[in-house]
């Protein structure tokens, strides 16, 4: 029976139209912002490349009007870094939001619960006892990030799941990883020393074919998967006992979601590395933006896109003759930004 009256059902509709119209200009307001970061990643640097030649350049495959010294700074090294920005990006963000939703708990992303320590654990193990470097240590940081998930799941099992269970033994697991790093650091070489800590911190210096590649066809098969497995995201915010009275498939829906989650960390982990807090952000600032408690996946990806390449952009140019790797500046703006949502909490009273 439906006790709702026409004037409920119109409030509510209204509601509905308000809100997804303010989602598309949102998102019509970050894809422009995600444009013009685009375009100053590929003017800006060493040699500045007016926007003309950009042109040119990127269309001279089709017309065949090359400038060789233009063509290879824009095609070979600006344009591949700032694809990976945008595709790492997007993944890292997708990541943490349905991590976040998923577990229902803001700290629940990637690179705090342990998921991105795992791959850092397995890529120093890499570099530093096996000696591996370009695909088979993306494949080996990938392999560990998906076999820290599996443990943490495990190991967090109890007659289901618990979000609480798993955000604690991510936390734990983490330190343990952190201290397994630690001790590998401590056998190691100088130059391996030097190696694992510059892939630790996270950089985008060296796209390529072999990062965009395996990342581009990671994001086609997961963004679907994502899409279509959140439809269970609205029952499992109303708690587990809500959600299978209503019919859904608790821990179905959960293990899909968490599984997708993962793919995506560790695929945008073994391409770039583990860039901090860029996965914990853009949920919050998402859900800021489009003022519900839940981010949509689009806007979401499209913040965390924008992040990371915003990030690069400073990263390549705030210094004069120097430049830092893109983790540095993401976890900087990741801890100024923990620290502004932690004192706004207290100030509402949610602290």
């Amino acid at each position: 029976m439906n006790f709702a009256t026409p004037l409920d059902a119109d409030a509510i509709k209204q509601i509905r139209h308000s809100l997804w119209r303010r989602t598309r200009n949102v998102c019509l307001a970050l894809a422009l912002i995600l444009l013009a970061a685009f375009a100053l990643a590929m003017v800006l640097g060493d040699y500045p490349v007016p926007l003309p030649d950009l042109a040119r350049a990127l269309l001279s495959p089709l017309t065949g009007i090359r400038d060789p010294g233009i063509d290879f700074i824009v095609l070979n090294v600006r344009l591949p870094r700032a694809i990976l920005a945008v595709l790492a990006g997007a993944a890292f963000a997708l990541a943490g939001s349905l991590f976040q939703t998923v577990l229902r708990n803001p700290l629940a992303s990637p690179d705090i619960i342990g998921i991105s320590q795992g791959a850092s654990a397995a890529a120093v193990f890499c570099i530093i006892v096996l000696g591996w470097t370009g695909a088979s240590l993306a494949l080996g940081a990938f392999a560990g990030a998906l076999l820290t998930a599996a443990a943490i799941y495990a190991l967090a099992w109890r007659d289901g799941i618990s979000p609480y269970r798993v955000v604690l033994v991510g936390i734990a697991m983490a330190a343990i990883l952190s201290a397994v790093i630690a001790y590998l650091f401590t056998r190691a070489r100088l130059a391996d020393v030097q190696q694992a800590l510059f892939w630790l911190v996270g950089s985008l210096g060296a796209a390529g074919t072999s990062q965009l590649v395996p990342l581009a066809l990671a994001l086609v098969v997961l963004v679907p998967l994502a899409m279509l497995a959140s439809h269970g995201l609205s029952a499992l915010q109303l708690g587990d006992d809500t959600a299978r009275a209503l019919g859904s498939r608790v821990e179905l829906t959960r293990l899909g979601l968490l599984l997708t989650a993962v793919a995506l960390a560790a695929f945008a982990t073994a391409a770039v590395g583990p860039v901090a807090f860029v996965a914990f952000v853009a949920g919050p600032i998402t859900r800021q933006l489009v003022g519900t408690s839940s981010a949509g996946l689009l806007p979401v990806m499209l913040v965390g896109a924008i992040t990371m390449l915003g990030a690069d952009l400073i990263a390549q140019h705030a210094l004069p003759a120097t430049q830092l790797p893109v983790g540095v500046v993401t976890g900087l703006f990741g801890a100024l930004f923990l620290i502004w949502l932690l004192i706004s909490a207290n100030r509402a009273g949610r602290l």
